[in-house]
């Protein structure tokens, strides 16, 4: 057992950024599952979009936002993250990120790119690997800070929690302790709700347990616990999120009794690179900012077809796109669709894109004179446990940012970069509220002895099982809950996916805990809480396209909020 001051869950922009700031005023212990840089910041193609042209504003950004969000943003929300951006894009400079640099008039500045969605240029990137250079910067100050402690291949379990709710996976005085399945009736409430700290909710969050390398169950005591954990791409059978995003966070929060909202709206990027021997567990994303820089969509007989789907052609929001493109696919009967940039001059392309440029060479394909073969893939939730404007969930004592976290500013669709930014700039605010709470947070006390069973670990047998059914989820999950969905393939999804949360309900009781199994049981129950929400809503809104409901109603222009 380990205490400290702040715990931090997850090790992206937003738990990095969360960290460097608390470790100025106290103990960090950061937890990751595997190294520092596994994480979904470090795929980030495109950059952090903030209005800072003198050609931009902060309403037309604003109102870009809104429009994406499908009548579901929080407008305080998405003012907040604009209007503070170029303060923290300021920031991430001082402390040692790259981007990429302009002259102009002889005057040196940040290069702006556009990408689908913006009506301007204001996209600040590092070439086409800005979230490898965000990390790597902050990994490195992490690394040096005496106040830091990363403990790496280390996953998180659950949440410890002051009376914790009568459902929890974990397993305690030897009972197993049923899985809490079921989701209470959606409530209607916006996702920028203040909480009352210390009030009102009267459990607290006084940090988590976790697996070891070696397989033991380790508390880690915190006054404040921040959930930094991504997303939970690895759900669906094609992904450019990394092997780790399989929603731990998410379910963890879930099942501490966190509200949670709008997990009907996964976003799918229109534009993976399709090859057959490529692996749809984490595909290789080809960047909207291709699509910004004149990249345009063609059919296989060379057909631009973007015009006929939106006034902003090649450049529409994302969902529009991967619909098209979806569509495209169907009524053609072909596996992908190509995307040509060979319109702009070869060096261009390879100064500006050079990660895509020598990731397709690998693959045969020289994308100054080829085009490139792209499909639709699982890529941001824009769903979470629902936060304040501070991060705050309704349990006292816990925090959350970036991806696992539902701060109003998504809505029904993400607008391209704003993920990086509202990580950024909500975590900043997480700890500031965090550093002004932490003198009158009291030392959390011993949490209860922690017993699992004594069965076999890593056997073939589970593993088979495992992986068996992890496929299983993520395939269901692609062909019943993807792009296009209808009441008849949510409810299939749905028993299917309770059948198999009873399977893994047994697993549990008879093996030692893995990382395998938690990642398991976390998909499974982000699968069906996907689904509960998708069926809730009556409507097609944003990245939620439903046959038996294809039109926008104005009455629905809420949040589906759930709590257990």
């Amino acid at each position: 057992m380990r205490r400290a001051d702040f715990l931090v869950i997850g090790s992206g922009i937003a738990g990095l950024s969360f960290a460097l700031k608390a470790a100025e005023h106290g103990s960090v212990i950061l937890v990751t599952k595997k190294q520092q840089t596994e994480s979904a910041t470090n795929y980030a193609q495109g950059g952090i979009a903030v209005a800072m042209d003198e050609g931009d504003s902060f309403n037309q950004h604003i109102e870009d936002t809104l429009r994406a969000g499908a009548g579901l943003c929080s407008r305080k929300a998405v003012e907040v993250m604009v209007q503070e951006g170029p303060r923290r894009i300021a920031e991430l400079v001082t402390e040692g990120v790259e981007f990429s640099y302009l002259y102009k008039d002889g005057k040196r500045q940040l290069a702006l790119g556009r990408e689908g969605g913006h009506t301007r240029d204001r996209i600040v990137h590092r070439a086409d690997f800005t979230g490898r250079e965000v990390e790597r910067a902050l990994v490195l100050l992490c690394e040096q800070h005496p106040n830091i402690e990363i403990e790496q291949h280390s996953a998180a379990v659950d949440l410890i929690v002051t009376q914790p709710p009568p459902s929890s996976l974990l397993l305690k005085g030897g009972s197993q302790v049923g899985l809490g399945r079921e989701v209470s009736e959606s409530e209607q409430s916006p996702p920028t709700s203040p909480f009352n700290r210390r009030g009102g909710d009267a459990r607290c969050c006084c940090g988590a347990y976790a697996l070891t390398p070696d397989l033991h169950i380790e508390p880690l005591l915190a006054r404040v616990t921040l959930l930094a954990t991504g997303g939970c791409g690895q759900v669906y059978l094609h992904t450019t999120n990394p092997p780790i995003a399989t929603g731990d966070g998410l379910a963890m929060a879930w099942r501490a009794g966190a509200s949670v909202a709008n997990l009907e709206f996964m976003q799918f990027h229109p534009t993976a690179f399709y090859s057959t021997s490529a692996s749809g567990a984490h595909a290789f994303l080809i960047s909207e900012a291709v699509r910004g820089f004149g990249g345009v969509l063609r059919t296989s007989d060379g057909t631009p077809f973007m015009q006929g789907h939106h006034p902003l052609a090649d450049l529409a929001p994302r969902d529009i796109v991967a619909r098209a493109i979806d569509r495209e696919m169907k009524t053609r009967g072909e596996d992908f669709v190509f995307l040509d940039i060979t319109a702009r001059r070869p060096d261009e392309v390879m100064e500006r894109f050079p990660s895509i440029y020598k990731h397709c060479l690998e693959h045969g394909i020289d994308i100054t004179r080829e085009w490139i073969p792209v499909v639709p893939a699982a890529h941001y939730m824009c769903g979470g446990v629902v936060t304040d404007l501070y991060g705050r969930t309704n349990i006292n004592g816990l925090y959350a940012a970036g991806e696992v976290a539902c701060s109003g500013v998504h809505g029904a669709n993400r607008l391209a970069s704003n993920s990086l930014l509202e990580a950024v700039v909500f975590s900043h605010r997480a700890a500031e509220d965090a550093i002004k709470a932490l003198p009158g947070i009291a030392q959390p006390p011993d949490p209860p002895d922690l017993k699992l069973p004594e069965g076999p670990s890593a056997s073939d047998e589970e593993w088979v099982l495992v992986s068996h059914d992890r496929f299983e989820i993520r395939k269901l999950m692609w062909d019943y809950v993807g792009i296009v969905r209808s009441n008849l393939r949510l409810d299939r999804a749905r028993r299917r996916v309770e059948l198999m949360r009873d399977e893994i309900a047994e697993i549990t009781r008879r093996y030692r805990l893995t990382e395998g199994l938690i990642e398991l049981r976390n998909l499974a129950l982000i699968a069906s809480l996907i689904i509960k929400c998708a069926l809730k809503r009556k409507e097609s809104r944003g990245l939620h396209w439903t046959t038996d409901y294809p039109e926008m109603k104005e009455g629905r222009a809420k949040d589906t909020v759930v709590r257990k």
